[in-house]
């Protein structure tokens, strides 16, 4: 009999392709589409309905059956409550990285093996390969689209039931795959931002959730050059919507002080309270095994970012020292510091 496997299909092309190439190889492929949000399911944002069709149009053309569950309340539990709690405390959380690691690939996985499947898939741009016994995370073979930064957090034991069908191709290649063989999401653009929130204004959607708490925006030195409308609303590094103009180079959001409820702008993008040289990291997670004190690696501190040199100084208790050859910029706490041997993905960090 012919493995089965369970693809999520989301409805956009890169899945629906993974069940493809899967079905085609001789998988017994049942898709899985999951809703993972479902207070906006009637609004403007909100696209589930229509990935939904999507994802059964795609089915239907490669020939496989398709089941929607919902994990809204497991997402809502296990990311969404943490998502909140970070920003409230003034940090910059990248809830994608969660949500792979507790519903994507937890949540999802516990189902898929209930249907009597003994692998998942999905369509992220990853590889991996076996190594003594053990399984190693490595980039997806297209280095525009790489998302081994979302995966740091997987263990040995959701690798081993994973495959990535499309890893190993760019992203023109399947897009062609998906004209090539009539499905018709093939040409759909690909979501942006995080999946709960859409393409609405980030603002407007945090201020149901989180209370503004207006206070002073001042330079480093204390000068007071505006208000803010409450720290959680905030980046660092953010320039648009700050408020601030005027002559001179734009101005940037540098620090937070949570305690005096400052926020603290300084003007030009390379001003040095926006680089860093090095940082800690928190709630370390290793794909294998944790770096040794003193070895050599390169690092990204967020998804879109070219890798860095850097050395980690510090491996204690789950926490990590990382400094850098060269300073980076706008170093944000809440998001990740994901650590690389070449190809290999090692882990990462949530930065301090």
């Amino acid at each position: 009999m012919a493995e089965k496997v369970v693809v999520g299909m989301s409805g956009g092309v890169d899945s629906s392709v993974a069940a493809l190439l899967l079905k085609r190889a001789g998988y017994d492929v049942v898709g899985l589409f999951m809703k993972n949000w479902e207070d906006d399911d009637d609004d403007e944002y909100c696209s589930t309905r229509e990935d939904l069709v999507d994802a059964a149009a795609a089915a239907d053309v490669i020939g496989v059956g398709l089941e929607a569950v919902n994990f809204a309340a497991e997402y809502r539990e296990r990311v969404f409550a943490s998502f909140l709690a970070e920003y409230a405390a003034g940090r910059t959380p990248n809830p994608d990285v969660l949500c792979n690691a507790e519903i994507k690939f937890k949540a999802f996985l516990d189902h898929a093996m209930k249907l009597g499947a003994k692998r998942i898939a999905t369509g992220h741009y990853a590889q991996m390969r076996e190594a003594d016994g053990k399984s190693e995370l490595l980039r997806g073979a297209d280095a525009g689209k790489d998302q081994s930064y979302f995966l740091h957090r997987l263990n040995q034991a959701q690798l081993s039931r994973v495959l990535f069908p499309v890893g190993h191709l760019k992203k023109t290649e399947v897009r062609r795959i998906a004209q090539e063989a009539g499905l018709p999401n093939h040409a759909k653009k690909a979501s942006t931002g995080i999946c709960f929130i859409g393409e609405r204004p980030f603002r407007e959607f945090l201020n149901r959730y989180l209370p503004k708490t207006p206070g002073p925006m001042v330079t480093p030195e204390g000068r007071g050059v505006g208000e803010h409308i409450g720290l959680a609303f905030y980046t660092i590094g953010q320039r648009k919507g700050i408020g601030l103009g005027g002559a001179g180079e734009p101005w940037y959001v540098a620090q937070k002080r949570m305690a005096a409820n400052e926020l603290v702008v300084v003007q030009g993008h390379d001003h040095p309270l926006l680089l860093r040289s090095s940082l800690q990291g928190l709630d370390a997670s290793w794909v294998l095994a944790a770096p040794a004190a003193g070895t050599d690696h390169s690092a990204k501190t967020r998804y879109r970012q070219a890798d860095s040199a850097c050395k980690v100084s510090r491996v204690e208790n789950g926490n990590i020292d990382v400094a850098f050859s060269q300073p980076h910029w706008a170093v944000t706490p809440g998001q990740s510091v994901v650590l690389y041997d070449g190809e290999v993905c090692l882990g990462g960090a949530v930065i301090a």
